[in-house]
């Protein structure tokens, strides 16, 4: 029988790993965790992560290239994706290859 926690581990682990101009959506997260069908619990793991430094929630999109929801305002997180050069012009996530 898993654990709680096991998924919510699975999820900051891949998540830790998106490196700084590129995200992953949350379907994408789900997936790389191990349950596909797992997005909108991913999206909740996102807004109760502890440590937004080892784990970039902040990268982590909606799967139309909106940026969606973040603990610390949608703005915050807009302007961080920015910064990062992981937004098109019209404030869109790009979504390349799933290489990462």
């Amino acid at each position: 029988m898993k654990k709680k926690g096991d998924f919510t581990a699975k999820v900051y682990a891949v998540v830790a790993k998106i490196p700084k101009g590129s995200v992953l959506t949350y379907r994408e997260v789900a997936r790389r965790a191990g349950s596909p069908a797992a997005a909108r619990a991913v999206g909740n793991i996102m807004h109760h992560n502890p440590d937004t430094k080892k784990v970039p929630c902040h990268r982590v999109v909606r799967a139309d290239g909106t940026p969606g929801g973040y603990a610390r305002g949608a703005a915050k997180k807009i302007a961080i994706l920015r910064r990062e050069g992981a937004l098109d012009r019209d404030g869109r996530a790009k979504l390349r290859g799933r290489n990462i």
